[in-house]
């Protein structure tokens, strides 16, 4: 089966029930998905499935031939560069397990809703969950990368 990461056209042949997370992490030596807490709570391992965030913990590979996968290895769209260059601006990380997870979700926020207002930005990030409590550097980083968006 072929699916589609980053752009680019790769062979899947595993079992039809491993998680995404795995296949990229393992398989593809894309270690940016991160491994949180393996039940789809907390965001560390998102990525966009046709732009849509999903937990690649939780998703079967063998579930996604045809969908188009992001991770944070291939966030290239104008909302991602946006995100990256306001995380960096505004310093957002400190211990960096949930950012790439956080920036996927940011990206998707911005992709459907340009420019988010306060409680959008809160509503479209509360389901990724920071273990260093860094929400206000996350939402300014969000609501930045709006701003450099135009």
């Amino acid at each position: 089966m072929k699916l589609t990461i980053n752009g680019k056209e790769q062979e899947y042949a595993g079992d039809e029930d491993r998680p995404l997370l795995w296949y990229l992490r393992e398989d593809l030596k894309l270690t940016g998905t991160k491994f949180g807490c393996g039940v789809a709570a907390c965001g560390a391992c998102t990525v966009l499935v046709d732009g849509e965030p999903a937990r690649a913990c939780m998703t079967p590979a063998a579930s996604l031939a045809g969908k188009k996968i992001t991770t944070i290895e291939g966030l290239d769209t104008p909302a991602g560069k946006a995100v990256q260059a306001a995380w960096q601006e505004l310093d957002v990380v400190q211990c960096g397990w949930c950012q790439s997870g956080q920036m996927l979700a940011a990206a998707a926020l911005l992709t459907a809703t340009p420019k988010p207002s306060e409680q959008q930005i809160t509503d479209g990030m509360n389901s990724n969950i920071c273990r260093c409590a860094t929400y206000h550097r996350i939402r300014g980083a969000v609501a930045r990368a709006s701003e450099i968006m135009g």
